[in-house]
């Protein structure tokens, strides 16, 4: 094995955590991971790694092999994509994250279509309403909603998308319909409970005036399938992202409220690891879903495409 694949292979050791993980994802068995690790520490005749049967961590020497070694693969990529005129192919294994609904309904069908445009690219696909560390957990792009605060990301929006309010016309007949966000107090509220959000403390802003209100319900859920069924069924007021409740909202069966008001940003973002040079399977994919939704993107121009 040449030094680069070498350090390819260390990175991705470190990333599973574990030998018997690494081998899974690199489909041999664990004593052919070990053996490897145990030629490239007789190679370079230092240890860089502690390891037990369950997990490994790194020696000072395994430490400084990592940091530099990442940079210097990217750095490599870098220099055969100036070479050959920005020709590299997207190949490898492409981790991607989304949520539940959005994932299985839109992200779904593109990474079917990826696949077919990149077939040398192996898609694996994780499905979480919960926050993932894109760079911790290895995830080459996460497809999230609303503002991204980690500096250690480059998000680009792929999609425009808002909050709202709505409830079944049978609810609001038989309850009313709440004119501004307090009167949600009097009103039976589905809550979903993800994205370690403050349960149920919706946030809401009309101009420069902003409004927190406390709402209560006898129905809760940790998927929002559930609570948009909830809702269709007459149960009580929910929030729901645009791009679930929109079918619903165009046949009837659910109508928005309290439309003068906003609540937090739902953009939808591609986010992928800040780097000087990104692997091209991550630049495929990037450009590939800002094509894909550019008609759902208001301020869609030419320049959306990525200047890399």
């Amino acid at each position: 094995m040449d030094g680069i694949s070498d350090l390819a292979f260390f990175s991705l050791l470190v990333k599973r955590g574990s030998l018997a993980a690494a081998a899974q994802e690199l489909g041999v068995t664990p004593p052919s991971v070990s053996k490897r690790l145990a030629g490239i520490e007789s190679r370079l005749r230092v240890r860089l790694l502690n390891r037990t049967t369950r997990r490994i961590s790194l020696t000072p020497e395994g430490e400084i092999y990592l940091a530099d070694g990442a940079r210097l693969v990217a750095e490599l990529e870098a220099l055969e994509q100036r070479i050959s005129g920005g020709h590299i192919t997207a190949k490898g294994l492409l981790k991607v994250s989304a949520t539940f609904g959005f994932g299985r309904r839109h992200i779904t069908p593109q990474l079917s279509a990826f696949a077919r445009l990149y077939p040398e690219v192996d898609v694996q696909l994780h499905l979480t309403d919960r926050p993932v560390n894109l760079v911790e957990q290895g995830i080459d792009a996460d497809i999230r909603f609303g503002q991204i605060p980690d500096a250690r990301l480059t998000a680009r929006k792929i999609a425009d998308n808002r909050r709202l309010v709505c409830a079944s016309p049978s609810y609001l007949k038989n309850h009313g319909v709440p004119l501004v966000p307090r009167d949600l107090q009097k009103h039976n509220c589905i809550l979903l409970r993800e994205s370690d959000e403050i349960y149920g403390s919706w946030h809401f802003s009309s101009g420069t005036k902003q409004e927190t209100v406390k709402v209560r319900g006898s129905l809760s859920a940790n998927d929002g399938e559930c609570a948009t069924a909830w809702a269709l069924d007459g149960q009580g007021i929910v929030v729901r992202s645009e791009w679930d409740v929109a079918p619903y909202l165009r046949s009837g069966r659910l109508r928005a409220v309290l439309e003068d008001w906003q609540l937090p940003q739902a953009d939808i973002y591609i986010v992928f690891p800040t780097k000087n040079h990104l692997s091209a399977k991550t630049r495929a994919l990037v450009d590939f879903m800002l094509k894909s939704f550019e008609n759902q993107r208001r301020d869609r121009t030419d320049r959306e495409k990525i200047i890399w």
